[in-house]
């Protein structure tokens, strides 16, 4: 095809196979379905809805540059379009990032035709021209044309009258004659010389948008002025607009403010010793672990139970953030944290609780920096937000933590772009987060929020403009500020820096925006092999003090800090956890079936220190009175050889409450469950120990509770997946083979050739007569097919052999060898010479 394209689909059609595979991978939701051909291609792309996700990923330069062509004629030359970005004194940089920007709009099909004639998309026009009802960032008001429609042509006479020229003789000529006054520098500078100064202040507040201003039935001298030579045009009963190109006078020429053709420097860089940093991510990686780890201990018997609605209670979430002794918010991220690598989940029975899964006992048995990569592949590539639990949905609702409405889909990529920013950085240099909030405002500064709400007009007589919505307050903004925050926490990144692994886990294979699985979980193995070796290392002894305590001096390892659990209470948690002996805890390891020769023996084998006498005290003490009295059921009774200890306790006036009586002297019973008879008597200072029905001492060791296998949460799509090489590959050869078959000039057999788009029909016998001659002679042809489905296409073969029925043919729509039942087949037509 030769000249000027007079669509996009001309435009289209004129594309290298690459520039449509580009046009496909930034757009990739044109290829669901794959269109049919180009024509098919570009109405799909000037949908609304395409257009919409399409303009939501340009970045703020780009953006500025289809705002200014959406304020600029149509169609609009090349320097037209500098000229409204650079203004009339020009801009070196944009300049130079220009020729950029409307390469980008030409590549993903929103601008198209040559540099001569630039023309927007007309569904991009749409959504970005200045409106009454929808503002433009540019905050520009429509053009003298637009707003003077309707107008009474003895108002625009008088208005160009008022303004220095010559009456016309219909209203056409009027608004130009008025048009090219306003964009004419030298005339319009002559023209506001002799305005007065509160005329000139008037402007001033319109300048830069809203262009709206309110008056009254009565408008003062100043602004009469303006209405009479058309500076302000009425735009409702007490509204006035400033004209777009009155605007763009006092600007300069200049559309935007403040175009912006440079992203943000990442700045202040604070440098520190990559080292450092490495380490400093290494402690906290641990800390992130022992926290899950102390998550699930605190789960180990169930969790807490799901509400009707989902998600976990209030009350409940305070009861974890107390037992992880961190925060509410913090304990919701490491909920969901452990959510999102398949750890915990609801039991999906009657009576729903949350639990750890079985996947949990799988990754307490792993090496830690294992275990790191399992959290740190399944929050990367999660696309759940604990950062919104508490606040209120869009029913008023508080969103609750493991809740079902937490899903924000931007999220993957915004914690990948966040990381991927301070990997641009020098080793170990830190930036502020107000830094990369500002970056990333600029690379997407409508992805994740709505476009910027209308304003209301100001007043003419010298009210300015409400602000607009605080752009930091976008959900993209927020969601990388608690990218940073939770990569810090992981131990990703360390005193603000992205350390080596954390380099290493956002290095993946693919050149697509959103990673595969498979390159998510092998990214996370290679950076926790680096990060192993800064692990601290598990130590296999304590040191036991003199006053009921125990040191661990670093991580213990793992059967050693289960056992010392049962016998100990924790006290304090730190780079040393210290361990605290009583009476109860050492009760504790001898309900579990542990004896005091073996709770001496073990402590022996594993204190650095030698065992203090006050310790082997209190457990020799509380051995000697574990077990005396004997537990079993009447409903409950107790046995004890001691008659006296018995008389002891009948004597008790706490006991009342058990409702014990004498069996024999050496028996009691009790009206209480063996449970809670246990529990009354422990709490009188008593040692008591449960037994079967044979007499033998129960062990009372937990039993753990586990939800049925689940798999972590699959994460919400942003919208369709990227697609592969492969894929876009096909869809392009589809594209132009289906092109072909549609453009293709045809002759006809025995009629007139069909109408466009239309299927060929030609009777059997013809159909037959003309596909054995085209095996003959080895010519394409053009058919019209309906599968089985009922579905009609049209497509382009070559038939290489016809019999039974049957012809089989290469395809040039589908680039292959194709059989094709003949009664399948509507007409048939030849293609002419060069159409092949």
């Amino acid at each position: 095809m030769t000249g000027t394209p007079r669509t996009l689909a001309e435009e289209l059609r004129t594309r290298t196979d690459r520039g449509l595979v580009g046009l496909l991978r930034a757009r990739p939701d044109l290829l669901n379905p794959v269109p049919g051909d180009v024509t098919q291609l570009a109405t799909r792309a000037g949908t609304r809805a395409s257009v919409v996700r399409a303009v939501e990923r340009l970045d703020r330069f780009v953006l500025q540059t289809a705002e200014a062509l959406a304020v600029a004629p149509d169609p609009c030359p090349y320097d037209t379009l500098g000229a409204l970005m650079a203004g009339d004194a020009g801009d070196p940089a944009v300049a130079a990032e220009l020729p950029r920007a409307v390469a980008e709009l030409r590549a993903q099909a929103l601008v198209w035709g040559p540099d001569e004639r630039l023309r927007l998309v007309r569904t991009a026009r749409e959504l970005l021209t200045p409106s009454a009802a929808h503002p433009s960032p540019t905050g520009l008001g429509p053009t003298v044309a637009e707003a003077m429609a309707g107008m009474s042509p003895g108002l625009l006479q008088e208005i160009i009258a008022a303004a220095g020229l010559p009456t016309t003789h219909d209203p056409v000529t009027a608004v130009a004659s008025l048009t090219a006054l306003f964009s004419d520098r030298a005339r319009m500078a002559a023209l506001l010389d002799t305005a007065p100064a509160e005329s000139v202040a008037v402007l001033d507040k319109l300048l830069w948008g809203p262009p709206y201003g309110g008056v009254t039935d009565r408008p003062a001298p100043h602004l009469q002025w303006l209405l009479d030579r058309g500076l302000l045009i009425p735009a409702g009963a007490r509204n006035v607009v400033l004209p777009r190109e009155a605007a763009l006078h006092l600007r300069g020429g200049r559309a935007h403010r403040t175009p912006e053709p440079v992203p943000p420097a990442l700045s202040p860089a604070t440098e520190r010793d990559p080292q450092l940093v490495d380490n400093a991510a290494a402690n906290q990686a641990f800390t992130a672990l022992a926290t899950v780890e102390e998550l699930l201990k605190e789960w180990d018997l169930g969790g807490p139970a799901v509400l009707r609605a989902g998600g976990m209670s209030v009350r409940d979430l305070k009861r974890t953030a107390t037992a992880l002794d961190t925060t509410e918010q913090l304990a919701a991220f490491w909920l969901e944290l452990a959510y999102a690598a398949g750890l915990i989940a609801s039991d999906g029975e009657a009576d729903e609780r949350f639990a750890a899964t079985p996947a949990a006992e799988e990754w307490l048995q792993l090496p830690d920096h294992e275990r790191w990569a399992a959290l740190a592949a399944g929050w990367l590539a999660a696309t759940r937000a604990p950062g919104i639990v508490g606040t209120a949905d869009a029913k008023g609702r508080a969103l609750a933590a493991l809740g079902p409405h937490l899903d924000r889909s931007p999220a993957p990529e915004v914690r990948r772009r966040a990381l991927g920013l301070l990997a641009t950085l020098p080793p170990g240099t830190a930036v502020p987060a107000t830094a990369v909030l500002a970056r990333l405002q600029w690379e997407r500064p409508l992805r994740g929020g709505a476009p910027a709400a209308g304003q209301a007009p100001a007043a003419a007589d010298g009210a300015t403009a409400a602000p607009g919505a605080d752009p930091a307050d976008d959900l993209r903004s927020r969601l990388a500020h608690w990218t940073l925050t939770e990569a810090e926490l992981l131990g990703v990144t360390g005193r603000g820096a992205l350390s080596t692994h954390g380099l290493t886990l956002i290095d993946t294979v693919s050149d697509s925006a959103a990673p595969t699985p498979a390159e998510t979980t092998a990214a996370a193995t290679r950076a926790a092999a680096l990060l192993a070796p800064l692990l601290p290392e598990p130590v296999d002894h304590v040191l036991l003090q003199a006053d009921l305590t125990a040191v661990a001096p670093g991580p213990l390892r793992r059967p050693l800090a289960e056992a010392l659990g049962v016998l100990a209470d924790i006290e304090s948690k730190g780079g040393a956890t210290v361990y605290r002996f009583t009476p109860g805890s050492v009760r504790r390891a001898l309900d579990a079936g542990r004896s005091a020769a073996e709770l001496q023996e073990f402590l022996a084998t594993h204190s650095r220190t030698p065992v203090p006498q006050p310790l082997a005290y209190l457990i020799d003490d509380v051995a000697r009175k574990h077990g005396q009295l004997r537990i079993g059921a009447a409903a409950a009774y107790v046995r004890c050889d001691d008659d006296a200890l018995l008389s002891e306790i009948l004597a008790d006036r706490r006991a009342a409450a058990l409702r014990l009586r004498r069996l024999a002297p050496t028996v009691l019973a009790a009206q209480t469950s063996p449970d809670q008879l246990l529990d009354g008597l422990r709490a009188m200072g008593y040692a008591p120990a449960a037994e079967s029905a044979a007499g033998d001492v129960l062990i009372a060791r937990a039993d753990s509770y586990r939800t049925p296998p689940r798999t972590a949460p699959a994460p919400v799509p942003d919208g369709p997946p990227s697609p592969d090489p492969t894929l876009l590959a096909a869809a392009v050869r589809a594209i132009r083979a289906g092109d072909l078959a549609a453009t293709a000039e045809r002759k006809p057999v025995h009629a007139p050739a069909p109408s466009p788009g239309a299927l060929p029909r030609t009777t059997s016998a013809e159909t037959l007569a003309t596909m054995q001659a085209a095996v003959l002679t080895n010519s394409a042809l053009w058919i019209g097919y309906v599968n089985a489905d009922g579905a009609a296409s049209q497509r382009v073969i070559a038939p290489v052999r016809v019999e039974g029925g049957f012809v089989t043919a290469y395809d040039h729509t589908s680039d292959e060898v194709r059989t094709y039942p003949l009664h399948r087949i509507t007409g048939v037509a030849e293609l002419a010479d060069d159409s092949v």
